[in-house]
C-alpha cells in the first residue's frame, strides 16, 4: 500500500506515522516536537522513547464486545458477522473487539458486492462514501478497544507503511483511551484508477499519566475503483494517509 503524507505534525498522540512517514526535520511544521530517533506511529508523547521490556503496558488486553455493549447487543453483531460471512472460521465471536467484528462484516459485504448488488445487511453499502467514514471510526474503536491487529488492518492488508504490527503495538503503550468525532466528509473524488475521500476527524487521548491530549485535523481514505482484477482488499476503503494538528491545552 503506498501512502500520500503531505502534513505532518505533532507528537500525533496515537494517530498515525507522521514522523515515520515524513522524515526528516524539513518536513516538519513550524512548532512541532523534533522527531524520535525512532519513527513510531500514533505515538503519545511520553511514549516517543521506546518503553523499556520491564515497563508495563496500558494496552495489555482486547476489551470484548460484550464487554463493549452487553452481551445481548455482541450476540445480534456476531450474529449477524456469522451471516454475511463466507470464512470458515470467521472472527464472529462476542470475545472478540466489536472492532474486529464489524470489520470482518464490511470485509465480507465487499466480497460479496464484488457480484452485484450486496445484501440488504450490508449497511452501509461498500461502496459507499458512509464506509469509508466508518473506517475512521472502526481505527478508533478498535484502537480505544486496545485491539491493534483490527486498527492496523484499517490500514490495508500490509498496514501502515514501514510499521509492523509489533511497532504499532508499541506506539499505544501509554495511551489509555481515544475518542473521534467526525465531521462532514463531504464527497469521494477519483484520480488515477481510485476513489479519495477526506474525513474531518476531532480526536481526544487520554494518557496513562491522566494527560489528555487533543487533535484535530483529516484522514484520506480510499478504495481502488471498479476496476477488472481488483481484489476485495482493494476494493475496501482503507486508510491512505493521516494530516492531525496536536492541540494547545485547554
Amino acid at each position: 500500500m503506498t501512502g500520500r503524507y503531505r502534513i505532518c505534525a505533532g507528537p500525533l498522540a496515537l494517530l498515525t506515522l507522521a514522523l515515520a512517514a515524513c522524515g526528516g526535520p524539513a518536513d516538519q511544521q513550524a512548532g512541532a516536537p523534533e522527531p524520535a530517533e525512532t519513527p513510531r506511529p500514533a505515538t503519545d508523547t511520553a511514549a516517543r522513547a521506546a518503553p523499556s521490556p520491564s515497563t508495563p503496558a496500558a494496552t495489555d488486553e482486547p476489551r470484548s464486545c460484550a464487554v463493549e455493549i452487553g452481551r445481548q447487543a455482541a450476540d445480534r453483531r456476531a450474529q449477524l458477522c456469522h451471516t454475511l460471512s463466507p470464512a470458515t472460521h470467521p472472527p464472529c465471536n462476542v470475545a472478540n473487539s466489536c472492532a474486529m467484528i464489524d470489520d470482518e462484516i464490511a470485509r465480507s459485504c465487499a466480497l460479496l458486492s464484488r457480484a452485484g448488488s450486496p445484501p440488504a445487511d450490508c449497511r452501509p453499502a461498500p461502496r459507499s462514501s458512509e464506509a469509508a467514514v466508518d473506517v475512521v471510526k472502526r481505527y478508533y474503536a478498535a484502537l480505544d478497544a486496545r485491539d491493534y491487529a483490527t486498527a492496523w488492518l484499517q490500514w490495508g492488508q500490509d498496514g501502515p507503511p514501514n510499521q509492523p504490527l509489533e511497532k504499532f503495538r508499541q506506539g499505544f503503550a501509554h495511551t489509555r483511551s481515544t475518542h473521534v468525532t467526525i465531521d462532514s466528509a463531504g464527497e469521494a473524488e477519483g484520480a488515477a484508477g481510485s476513489l479519495y475521500l477526506t474525513v474531518p476527524v476531532r480526536v481526544e487521548a487520554t494518557l496513562d499519566s491522566g494527560e489528555l491530549q487533543r487533535f484535530r485535523g483529516h484522514y484520506i481514505v480510499r478504495r481502488v475503483n471498479d476496476v477488472d482484477g481488483a481484489t476485495a482488499d482493494q476494493l475496501r476503503w482503507h486508510i491512505d494517509s493521516a494530516h492531525l494538528q496536536l492541540l494547545p491545552p485547554r
